[in-house]
C-alpha cells in the first residue's frame, strides 16, 4: 500500500515535459505488474475478451511450475549422482556443506536445493541483464513495460545448461530481447520467440559451453550425453542398454536442459493452458501431427547407416526439447500463425522440420529449437497464402 500511495502522489509529476517524465516506464511497470493498471478497458465497444496481457503472461509463468520443480529436482539429481563419483567442489558445494544438506541424490530436498543453487543465478541474472535493456527501450520509446519479458526470462532459463556461465546467460537475453523482439517494435511485433532467438544465438556463438557431452552436468570432469546423442550415434536400443528408459525420459530423469526435459511437467502447462485459452489447440495438433506422420514415414523407409531412422514417434516426444517446446513455444500467439488453417500448418512444418533435422541432419540432434525458429520465419508466409486461398474462395462462391 505503501508503494501505491507513493506512485499515487507522483502521479500528478507525470506530465509532458516535467521531470519525472523519464520514469514514467518503470512507474507503468510496477503499476501493471502489482495491480490492475487504470488503462485497461472495462467496456464496449472495444472489449473483445476479458483476457489481458497481464493475465495471459500470469498464466504462462504460472504453466511452467511443473517444469521448474521437475527440472530443480532433476538437476540436483544429476548433479548428486555424478558427485558420488567426483568431489565436490565450488561455492554452492560450500553452501550444502555448510548446510549439511549433504549430496544424497536419493533426497528429494537435496536434489531441489542443489538445482535451486544452479538455476536461481541464472535466473536472477536473466531478469537484471533482460530488465535493463527491456527498460531502457521502453524508457527512448515512452513505451510501458509489460509482463511479457517475465515469460522470456523464464523460458530462457529452463532451455539452458546448468553448466552456462553466468556471463554468457547475460549475453543471450541481451541479444534475444534486442534483436528478437526491440528492434522490431516490442512485444506483439516480434516475428521470432526471443527466448529461442537468444539461446539459438549461444547455441552457435560459443557451441563449446552449449553442447557436446560435457555441459549437461555440471561437474568438472563429469561426462554425461543426452538420451537423443546417444540415439544418434548408436542407435535406439542403446538407451536400453544403458539403463534409460521411456518412462525416465518422460518423467525427465535425463540430462539435459534445466527445464525441459519433463515431458510430464510439460503436459501438465498444456492442459493448463488449454483450460484457460491461452494455448490454441490446433498449433498442439498440427505440430503432433507433423511429428508423428514423418517420423513413421522414416521409420517405414529405414536406413542401414543411419539408426536415427528407426527412431518411433513416441520417443521423438519425450526427447530432448520437444514437449517444452511444443507447449511453450510452438503455442507462443505473436510469432506463430493467426489463421485457423494456418496454425495447423505452422505446426504441421514444426513437426515435420524437428524430425527431419534431427534425423537426417546429423550435426544436430536436438532440432526443437532450429525447427521452431524456422516455423517463426514463415508463419506470416503461411497467414499471406490462407487469407488469399479464403478471397479466392470468396470471390469465386459470390462471383455468380
Amino acid at each position: 500500500m505503501a508503494l501505491r500511495k507513493y506512485f499515487d502522489y507522483i502521479e500528478p509529476h507525470f506530465e509532458e515535459g516535467g521531470k519525472w517524465e523519464k520514469y514514467f516506464p518503470i512507474y507503468e511497470m510496477v503499476e501493471s505488474f502489482l495491480y490492475t493498471p487504470k488503462t485497461v478497458t472495462t467496456g464496449a465497444p472495444h472489449v473483445r475478451s476479458y483476457i489481458d496481457m497481464k493475465r495471459i503472461m500470469t498464466y504462462v509463468v504460472l504453466a511452467t511450475l511443473p517444469c521448474i520443480i521437475l527440472g530443480l529436482y532433476n538437476t540436483g539429481y544429476q548433479t548428486n549422482t555424478a558427485l558420488s563419483e567426483f568431489e565436490a567442489s565450488g561455492w554452492r558445494s560450500s553452501i550444502i556443506e555448510f548446510l549439511g544438506i549433504g549430496f544424497d541424490p536419493n533426497n528429494i530436498l537435496a536434489n531441489i536445493f542443489h538445482g535451486a543453487l544452479y538455476f536461481i543465478p541464472i535466473y536472477l541474472t536473466t531478469l537484471v541483464a533482460g530488465g535493463i535493456f527491456e527498460v531502457w527501450f521502453a524508457t527512448v520509446r515512452k513505451h510501458e513495460v509489460n509482463e511479457g519479458f517475465l515469460v522470456s526470462s523464464m523460458l530462457y532459463a529452463l532451455i539452458l545448461p546448468a553448466s552456462t556461465p553466468l556471463w554468457q546467460v547475460a549475453l543471450g537475453i541481451i541479444f534475444g530481447v534486442v534483436i528478437g523482439k526491440e528492434v522490431f517494435g516490442g512485444t506483439g511485433k516480434n516475428f521470432l520467440n526471443p527466448a529461442l532467438t537468444g539461446r539459438a544465438f549461444l547455441y552457435f556463438a560459443f557451441p563449446a559451453q552449449l553442447s557436446g557431452d560435457a555441459v549437461w552436468i555440471p561437474v568438472d570432469g563429469f561426462s554425461g550425453a543426452t538420451a537423443l546423442a546417444i540415439s544418434a550415434s548408436d542407435g535406439i536400443q542403446e538407451l536400453t542398454i544403458r539403463g534409460i528408459t521411456w518412462w525416465d525420459s518422460f518423467v525427465g530423469l535425463v540430462p539435459g536442459s534445466m527445464g525441459e526435459t519433463s515431458t510430464l511437467a510439460a503436459l501438465i502447462g498444456l492442459l493448463f493452458l488449454l483450460a484457460t485459452k491461452i494455448a490454441n489447440y490446433r498449433m498442439v495438433i498440427g505440430c503432433l501431427g507433423g511429428m508423428i506422420a514423418f517420423s513413421m514415414l522414416l521409420n517405414w523407409i529405414g536406413s542401414d547407416t543411419n539408426p536415427m531412422f528407426d527412431m518411433p514417434w513416441h520417443w521423438h516426444l519425450v526427447l530432448g526439447g520437444y514437449a517444452f517446446g511444443l507447449v511453450f513455444m510452438v503455442t507462443e500467439p505473436v510469432s506463430g500463425s493467426h489463421t485457423n488453417m494456418g496454425r495447423y500448418v505452422y505446426g504441421a512444418l514444426i513437426g515435420f522440420m524437428v524430425v527431419m533435422i534431427r534425423v537426417i541432419n546429423p550435426a544436430f540432434p536436438e532440432g526443437m529449437m532450429l525447427a521452431i525458429l524456422f516455423g517463426n520465419v514463415f508463419a506470416p508466409l503461411i497467414d499471406y497464402f490462407v487469407i488469399q486461398a479464403n478471397i479466392r474462395r470468396r470471390v469465386k462462391r459470390y462471383a455468380q
